[in-house]
């Protein structure tokens, strides 16, 4: 393939990135993304939608620059739910471009969906890495989605997972997903057919569902547990029962996106928790500005918004290895 040079624009594909960066690069990748965060170097306005209510699905658009490392772009990523069952596409799709900041140059076009997956595995270990209890081994999964996946590889880094439970709306994908994790990361996972059942008794949950009503209960959760609660990330979503952020410390990825799309929006919406219940962003925690968990008894929240700034750093670092690569094709946009 040709290279790029500094005027042509690089398109990478996701066949030539998958092996370019590992899950343990990329959790680092985004820990230093929110440490610049915390200290006030990114400029990362909050991300707008665009709603197809008679296809069931939205776009959204995610524009960064993280002023430190002197690294800027935007991702392009949709979320069509009905896409796989009518049209053969995949129910998430998204396109990262690279912008130089000097010139507004775009660099690259790099397919995101992969990295997407990725980054949201990683921010998920980060916060496990400041918010679960240390000796955390089980893990309760609902949702046997494609991000799922990411998240428990993800988890395996930071913390010393023996036995996962897993629940899906379809038993068979929760089936599927303990045969190929368990050959994949040689760890005892279950499927159950209950969320109850999936979630009573570990150390740590994770919501990976697009429900817009909660769908774990209070009461079903043991002292101490973390709950990584992705799913929810455009208003109206949320997945938790509300009294567990009533307990909770609840740690946010972004103000504006988390009371907007994240775990909290209806709550906070309702008036059942205020500003005031949020503990802080783990940017806060990452740079040491507070405490993470502080008790072994504390159930802490982590809402997973999904950033610009973990899209765009780990697309950089996959843009500049792809270069010394020379993986990908090169095109002359002007």
């Amino acid at each position: 393939m040709k290279k790029s040079s500094g005027r042509e624009t690089l398109i990478l594909i996701n066949s030539e990135i998958k092996s370019i960066v590992s899950m343990e690069e990329v959790i680092s990748i985004v820990e230093a993304a929110f440490k610049e965060k915390g200290e006030g170097k990114v400029q990362m306005p909050p991300k707008p939608y665009v709603f197809f209510p008679a296809y069931n699905g939205d776009f959204r658009v995610m524009p960064a620059y993280l002023e430190e490392s002197n690294i800027a772009g935007v991702k392009i990523v949709n979320a069509h739910w009905d896409n796989r069952s009518k049209y053969s596409l995949p129910n998430v799709m998204a396109t990262i471009t690279l912008i130089e900041p000097a010139t507004g140059f775009p660099l690259a076009i790099i397919e995101g969906a992969w990295i997407t997956a990725m980054r949201t595995g990683a921010a998920g270990a980060v916060a496990a890495k400041y918010l679960s209890r240390k000796d955390s081994r089980s893990v309760g999964i609902v949702g046997a989605g494609v991000q799922a996946r990411f998240q428990l590889m993800a988890l395996s880094h930071v913390r010393n997972i023996t036995s996962v439970k897993v629940t899906d709306i379809s038993e068979a994908a929760a089936r599927s997903f303990a045969k190929e994790m368990t050959d994949s990361l040689h760890i005892d996972i279950k499927a159950f057919s209950s969320v109850e059942d999936a979630v009573k008794d570990v150390d740590i949950v994770v919501t990976v569902t697009p429900s817009r009503k909660p769908i774990v209960m209070r009461e079903w959760l043991r002292k101490g547990v973390h709950i990584n609660a992705i799913g929810a990330d455009a208003p109206g979503k949320q997945e938790l029962d509300p009294e567990i952020l009533r307990e909770a410390k609840i740690v946010i990825d972004d103000w504006e996106q988390a009371l907007h799309g994240g775990e909290i929006n209806v709550p906070y919406e309702k008036g059942i928790i205020t500003k005031e219940k949020i503990y802080g962003e783990i940017a806060d925690i990452v740079i040491a500005r507070k405490p993470g968990r502080t008790s072994s008894e504390e159930t802490t929240v982590f809402d997973s918004t999904g950033l610009a700034i973990q899209d765009v750093a780990t697309a950089w670092v996959i843009y500049r290895r792809a270069e010394e690569k020379n993986l990908g094709q090169t095109i002359k946009l002007f």
